[in-house]
């Protein structure tokens, strides 16, 4: 069966009826009674931190720009100057983006994590150590270059490590951490802004070091991820990773058997015509035409939904609106920052009871609400200096926020990965880091043109407002339903039943009579998957 156009939000509802009647019903278990479990999940933390790197930058550029002794030092840049500053961190990751996904294929996850985080190590020093502002942006390209290599890999480890009870939530939680880097920032820079030095601004940003530095101090004990090991034909030492921590040693175990074979004939099905993949994937079928649509979405809609003035440019929003003092507006990012956290790691947690779709509804529905009330508010206040006009505008600024966390903080990686098969998720999740990249070097930019030259500074909101307005009925129409399935299995959704999936029978598997490896299966013949209830 071919995939259907989406009608109404009812994308492809055939095909994920199905998916969702044949996940499987594999034992439950509770990790924190697991030791197992408890191991990798510390290990999952680890690899989390990427995604605080990427927080701590998000919120360092924005915080030391309040600092009188930065502006000093760099002469404040303004305009275009300032948004070059800005985009370099982007210019870089784009540069970074066509060899990310071979390391990753090639070399495997940890090693391109590894790279990376080298890479940012050198880069923070470089910026801590800048003598003038050329040095502080070439400090900047390098800093973007390595943490997208970092960033583009810790999701792919962390997604295809993970149990398949907790895949979703775990991995919608790892960019919820972006948060956790940002507080740090936020609340490091309200310190050291009461030193009189240059070192105000330098120690936050040598310190950006950190959490690249503690990957790598535990980087050599997390595993690797099994999908990749078969993937280069090293099935012991898959199966003995799913054993060990899915199964605690027991590669026997039904669920460990179940994995196992699941992903060596998924894959053996995906590699069968031709062992690498390539860009021209994304346009062979209808599945992957969809998906790569939903991908480059994903990635724009992130980053262009006014989070960026958030994020970026606070402080030419405060400034706006007469809130000038620099304790107030650290104290306002950081405060921000927290509520954010708070707020998307919970509906990370809950995205496999609510599901996706209703959560990426939510979302972009309430942020277009907001930025509706926040644009009238931003007007009134700078026509008239209503105080009370400005003091609403913070108060939707937080609640733009809070809104966003719904699903676009967790969500933005967990449904990038869980969407794409194995064969072109790592060259997936490269598209939807490039669209992320194209849409911040934009937003750097073009929004410190946007504040200097559409006077007064609502106009530039009103252009946000329309545009969620496009993202809301985009989501609509076209986000699907993706909870309940195995991350092999989400491939029926969109391929139907031309997805290259094993159809496996867990209750055979329980009983013993189904080989690992799918040794005694002919080449080519499916196995009837029934739903074990």
């Amino acid at each position: 069966m071919a995939p259907k156009l989406p009608v109404k939000g009812a994308a492809h509802k055939e095909e994920i009826q199905i998916a969702q009647a044949e996940a499987p019903h594999l034992e439950y278990v509770n990790w924190r009674k697991d030791p197992g479990l408890r191991k990798l999940y510390f290990y999952a933390v680890i690899i989390c931190v990427a995604s605080a790197t990427t927080g701590y930058d998000g919120s360092m550029l924005n915080n030391i720009r309040i600092l009188d002794t930065w502006k000093d030092y760099f002469n404040n840049p303004g305009g275009s100057n300032l948004g070059l500053l800005t985009a370099l961190y982007s210019i870089g990751a784009i540069a970074s983006l066509p060899v990310v996904p071979f390391i990753a294929d090639h070399y495997g996850r940890r090693f391109a994590i590894i790279l990376g985080c080298i890479i940012m190590v050198v880069a923070a020093a470089v910026q801590g150590a800048a003598k003038n502002l050329e040095m502080f942006e070439a400090g900047r390209f390098f800093m973007g270059f390595g943490n997208s290599m970092a960033q583009l890999s810790s999701p792919l480890l962390l997604t295809e490590i993970c149990h398949p009870q907790h895949r979703g939530r775990v991995t919608a939680i790892y960019n919820c951490l972006w948060n956790v880097g940002a507080i740090i920032n936020t609340w490091l820079t309200f310190g050291t802004k009461r030193i009189p030095s240059d070192w105000s601004w330098r120690i936050p940003t040598i310190i950006q070091a950190l959490p690249s530095i503690v990957q790598l101090c535990f980087i050599w004990f997390i595993p690797e991820s099994p999908r990749w090991l078969i993937s280069k034909d090293r099935n012991d030492e898959a199966l003995a990773m799913l054993g060990k921590y899915h199964a605690n040693g027991n590669t026997d175990h039904p669920t460990v058997q179940f994995e196992f074979a699941e992903i060596k004939e998924t894959l053996r099905l995906e590699f069968q015509y031709k062992k690498t993949s390539s860009y021209l994937d994304f346009l062979k079928t209808k599945g992957n035409r969809y998906r790569l649509l939903l991908i480059a979405s994903l990635g724009l809609f992130s980053q262009w939904s006014g989070n960026g003035l958030v994020s970026y440019y606070a402080t030419d929003v405060f400034n706006s609106i007469g809130i000038t003092d620099a304790d107030t507006q650290l104290g306002l990012n950081g405060g921000l920052t927290i509520m954010s956290l708070f707020i998307s790691v919970t509906c990370a947690m809950l995205c496999d009871r609510i599901g996706r779709r209703p959560l990426f509804l939510a979302a972009t529905g309430g942020m277009l609400i907001v930025f509706i009330l926040w644009t009238i508010c931003s007007s009134i206040q700078q026509r008239t200096g209503d105080k009370a006009a400005g003091r609403a505008v913070v108060a939707f600024i937080w609640i733009f926020s809070a809104c966003y966390a719904f699903a676009w903080s967790g969500l933005l990686v967990a449904y990038t990965v869980e969407i794409l098969p194995f064969k072109i998720r790592a060259k997936g999740l490269m598209v939807m880091n490039f669209w992320i990249q194209v849409a911040l070097v934009i937003n750097q930019y073009v929004n410190p043109l946007g504040f200097d030259h559409l006077k007064p500074n609502w106009k530039l909101y009103t252009i946000y407002t329309c545009w969620i307005g496009f993202e809301l009925t985009f989501v609509y129409f076209l986000y699907v339903e993706t909870r309940g399935p195995t991350l092999e299995e989400i491939a029926k959704i969109f391929d139907g039943d031309e997805a290259e999936v094993a159809q496996l029978d867990i209750d055979t598997i329980k009983d013993g009579d189904y080989a690992t490896g799918l040794e005694k299966v002919p080449t080519g013949t499916r196995v009837e998957h029934r739903q074990v209830v």
